[in-house]
């Protein structure tokens, strides 16, 4: 264990996440569960941190009101210090900072990763590292992409508790609906706008927020503000969008116009294209 966080500070930040999700317009259940996690936490006898070293991910999904979606929420903040989703609520997620923990990778390929794939979890790095994006990086090839899949697969062994279903992602009309329900509410301007932390010196709040919830994932998604989205002016383009099944593991896609091939013009799922080729053209 890295962290020795207190139940109280695990509880405050389940308060903040409903608090911020209540008022992004996020499900009300989601908001509910938060709350339910914060008094669990509160009224615990014992340091979560002790609970998993004793009886795993299982000890804090038994406890009431968790489940396990909480689970691996107070798991990472007691494996990291950090609570990835809440940072990115706030518009403070940094995650570069966050891609050095993992060995082999320096501060100029933590900014390279997350500028080219648009991830910002250790577990969406993962999948990149397995379907062949992460060696598309400049300067990440077939080895260095092995040596970085490997310590990323001992660094999440003990959190992620894989099942079959851990990798699954929706279908691409799903995600494709969810950039377009996305956009459009960006547009008219309905939706809660945040101040990202990251290329935003003045504090303005300017990226649109929307949590959503259809067949049976949670989404939530947001313009890109990476370096990269910056450069080409495309925060008003590129949207990512971070989807999970309740209680599974939370991954994340980014969705852009394409600008060649078959697919110009048409709204392209990275790292999907294959998938979004059968989707555009299956009646053709």
């Amino acid at each position: 264990m890295q962290s020795r966080i207190s139940r109280d500070q695990i509880a405050d930040r389940f308060l903040e996440a409903a608090e911020l999700l209540e008022s992004q317009g996020a499900d009300r259940f989601r908001v509910r569960a938060y709350r339910q996690g914060a008094e669990t936490m509160r009224g615990l006898g014992e340091d979560p941190a002790r609970i998993l070293e004793r009886d795993g991910l299982e000890g804090l999904i038994a406890l009431p009101g968790i489940g396990t979606r909480l689970a691996r929420a107070i798991d990472e903040m007691v494996a990291t210090g950090r609570w990835i989703q809440l940072e990115r609520m706030r518009g403070e997620a940094e995650p570069e900072n966050l891609f050095q923990t993992v060995p082999g990778i320096g501060a100029t390929t933590a900014r390279a990763i997350h500028d080219e794939l648009h991830v910002d979890t250790l577990e969406a790095l993962e999948i990149a590292a397995y379907d062949g994006r992460l060696e598309q990086v400049p300067g990440i090839g077939p080895r260095r992409a092995a040596a970085i899949r490997a310590s990323l697969a001992a660094m999440l062994a003990r959190r992620s508790r894989r099942g079959p279903d851990d990798h699954e992602e929706p279908p691409i009309a799903e995600l494709l609906e969810v950039d377009a329900r996305y956009r459009e509410k960006a547009r008219e301007g309905g939706l809660r706008l945040i101040a990202p932390r990251r290329f935003n010196p003045t504090g303005e709040a300017w990226l649109p927020i929307f949590h959503s919830e259809r067949g049976g994932w949670a989404f939530t998604s947001l313009y890109s503000n990476t370096a990269r989205a910056h450069d080409l002016g495309k925060t008003d383009d590129w949207v990512v969008i971070y989807f999970g099944r309740p209680g599974g593991p939370e991954h994340q896609r980014t969705v852009v116009t394409e600008t060649h091939g078959p697919l110009e013009g048409r709204r392209v799922v990275r790292g999907r294209e294959t998938d979004c080729m059968e989707h555009y053209f299956a009646d053709g």
